[in-house]
């Protein structure tokens, strides 16, 4: 196998579409194909499921798109050597966060990584903040920015960015649910709630609530914090968001913070990648970039 097909490899499974990936690579789909089909003889696995409407990676194409993008961190990390004294670093890193983390933690990160390695090109994708370690666990991207969970995975590492409270927040306008978080005492246990169906900020309002002695009103559950502001901001309860995200968001007027007490615990916000990754000499020159950032 040649760097080239394990290049295409790579961009399919980042890809998932023979199309886009053989444009990508200057190649026709039958060129593609029949990489892939050769790669896949010479491992002697299927690497992707493929059906005339869709592409998916196979649990031997996960484990072999980590070794494929060793031996191009390695190749990388040769040329570099061999022509330190001749050649800019080049080459691509992916990388993952939210929409939020696009404004407010990436922008000083990579208007310094873009000076510094203009010739490395960056692949970013944005998503909900619950998936982001869930990507670098996987091996879908180099990077993300991401929470420090309650327990990181030994083979990620993490580097701190910034802290951020957790907020209760609730509707700035008058509605049944401004009522009820003006009444004194706070009665949290019958107001509505719009909670996340899954990520830290959840972990952390399950535990506080159980450690109040209060069984919540789960009105609604939402996917992502953008979700928890709309519906909070018409007036269908109370949420709960990291205070980074209401601070970029384009309806903070319309929604007010709780004085709650005690407070959340805050969010540790900052980078993940893979041990191994740190190999890369593309993801080490984004991981100093951060360092001096943080």
């Amino acid at each position: 196998m040649d760097q080239y097909s394990l290049k295409m490899f790579l961009e399919l499974a980042d890809s998932l579409h023979f199309g886009r990936t053989s444009r990508k690579c200057n190649v026709s789909p039958s060129v593609l194909s029949r990489t892939i089909q050769r790669l896949e003889e010479e491992v002697g696995e299927t690497l992707f499921h493929r059906d005339n409407r869709s592409v998916a990676i196979t649990p031997a194409g996960i484990k072999y798109r980590e070794y494929a993008q060793d031996v191009m961190d390695s190749w990388e990390e040769l040329r570099k050597d061999l022509n330190a004294d001749r050649e800019t670093l080049r080459g691509d890193i992916s990388m993952y966060c939210s929409v939020t983390a696009c404004y407010s933690i990436l922008p000083g990160i990579l208007t310094r990584f873009r000076k510094e390695y203009p010739e490395i090109h960056i692949k970013l994708q944005t998503g909900a903040a619950a998936d982001a370690l869930k990507k670098v666990v996987d091996s879908e991207v180099d990077v993300a920015v991401t929470a420090l969970p309650e327990t990181l995975p030994g083979n990620i590492e993490f580097l701190r960015i910034t802290t951020t409270p957790l907020l209760f927040i609730s509707p700035a306008t008058e509605c049944e649910v401004k009522r009820m978080v003006s009444e004194e005492p706070l009665d949290l246990d019958n107001v509505p709630m719009i909670f996340a169906d899954q990520d830290l900020a959840r972990q952390r309002a399950d535990g506080w609530f159980r450690r109040q002695g209060m069984k919540p009103n789960i009105y609604a559950q939402v996917s992502g914090n953008e979700a928890i502001l709309a519906m909070v901001r018409v007036g269908c309860g109370v949420g709960i968001v990291p205070g980074l995200v209401l601070e970029e968001s384009p309806v903070s007027a319309d929604v007010e913070i709780l004085p709650v007490k005690p407070e959340l615990e805050s969010y540790i916000v900052g980078i993940a990648t893979q041990k191994r990754r740190l190999g890369s000499p593309f993801v080490r020159a984004f991981w100093k970039v951060a360092e001096a950032n943080s």
